[in-house]
């Protein structure tokens, strides 16, 4: 790969409409609690995550972004409460809404290749804003979706993935083992190898 360049890098998005990405089987209508730890006021915020992966030539004449959005679909069928929305309940605390309306997605192509950010990979990247659309309705803790999601392909054949999720719902490490099932779901699993569980009681006061 090429070192960074002097001159900003500048290029064009061209973006789809945000759709929401539902589970495909019916899921569990319920509500969930946070626990003590999740439901704090410093992790009531989204959190912005970014993935750049090489040009792959086994997906060559797949639509990646496409093959991306069916797997992230699988995987809400077994992480359903991601397919729902935050609620207050009493006392001001959270609850997840598990309704099934989905989550953001976002398909969009660029007219940069992946060398043209340069080498090492680390932020500030040149317009993040185009590579995460802040979608509107996307932005707010209540009633909207837990995750934004952009796949972005490039003309070298590589993409990005950029997402925005909520906090409360997960850490890094439970972010990162919901990324490996639609991974896995991607490569024609039927099942996450490692399930979900919803235990938040267990980090209670």
């Amino acid at each position: 790969m090429a070192t960074p360049s002097s001159i900003p890098l500048a290029f064009t998005v061209r973006r789809c409409k945000p759709e929401l990405v539902t589970p495909p089987k019916p899921t569990p209508h319920e509500q969930k609690l946070l626990s003590d730890t999740d439901d704090q006021e410093s992790l009531r915020l989204q959190v912005p995550w970014i993935q750049f992966y090489r040009y792959e030539p086994s997906m060559e004449g797949k639509d990646i972004a496409q093959v991306i959005k069916e797997a992230l679909a699988q995987t809400l069928v077994f992480y359903y409460p991601f397919a729902g929305r935050l609620k207050e309940g009493a006392n001001g605390n959270l609850i997840v809404g598990c309704n099934g309306e989905g989550v953001m997605f976002i398909k969009a192509d660029a007219d940069v290749t992946l060398e043209q950010f340069g080498e090492p990979l680390q932020p500030p990247f040149p317009c993040f804003e185009e590579l995460l659309f802040d979608a509107p309705g996307s932005q707010a803790m209540l009633n909207c979706p837990l995750l934004l999601i952009q796949v972005t392909q490039l003309k070298c054949g590589g993409f990005i993935l950029a997402l925005r999720f909520n906090h409360v719902m997960c850490d890094a490490t439970g972010l990162q083992q919901f990324m490996s099932a639609i991974g896995e779901m991607a490569r024609g699993a039927v099942t996450p190898s490692i399930p979900p569980v919803w235990e938040r009681h267990l980090l209670n006061a």
